[in-house]
């Protein structure tokens, strides 16, 4: 059967997602059209395909046990000079996709994994491109912003193509708010500062 490479994010929603999108593809990142506007959950991971059935069931459990929570991105940031990144950063919301993560990747679930770098949620807008792009890139959406409730997050498979298909989206299911401990998170979530 082989293997597939996946990955989990949250999907930056419209109108923002495509203007990101414009902007990383003007900026000369040639990536920018086969991946859609997210911020990552879990990295690209191959699996053995016939593991699928048992990370959709892991991730549609994830989902049913959380409510939305509020997102906000504000200002940019970069990663360099240790990776070639620039991206506009989670201001609130943070938190939440921090511990959606480290659910994702949980050891009793199918999607166990190591990260190569410590976890920092974000939302690239170049990578990988001429110094003189990441600096206009990083100068240029210095003062965006945008925010919604995040609702859902999706599970995408990438093709032989290069480019990131959305396999599901799993809708937030879990209590109504004030029900629990804190915005977006079930109950048993640690306190996250």
């Amino acid at each position: 059967m082989g293997t597939v490479t996946l990955g989990v994010s949250i999907a930056v929603p419209e109108p923002y997602g495509s203007l990101l999108q414009e902007r990383r593809a003007a900026f000369g990142d040639p990536a920018a059209h086969g991946i859609p506007t997210h911020v990552t959950l879990l990295p690209p991971t191959e699996i053995d395909a016939a593991a699928l059935p048992a990370v959709e069931a892991h991730l549609a459990a994830l989902a049913d046990s959380v409510q939305p929570f509020p997102m906000r991105l504000s200002g940019t940031g970069t990663f360099r000079p240790l990776s070639p990144v620039v991206f506009v950063k989670v201001v609130e919301g943070a938190s939440a996709c921090a511990w959606l993560q480290k659910r994702v990747r949980d050891a009793s679930g199918p999607l166990v994994r190591e990260l190569q770098f410590p976890y920092h949620p974000h939302v690239t807008v170049a990578h990988g491109i001429t110094e003189e792009g990441m600096d206009r890139a990083y100068e240029e959406l210095a003062t965006y912003t945008a925010e919604w409730s995040c609702v859902s997050f999706a599970l995408y498979e990438q093709g032989a193509d290069g480019v990131w298909r959305k396999l599901c989206d799993y809708a937030f299911g879990g209590g109504t708010e004030g029900d629990l401990p804190r915005p977006g998170l079930p109950h048993d979530a640690p306190a996250l500062h």
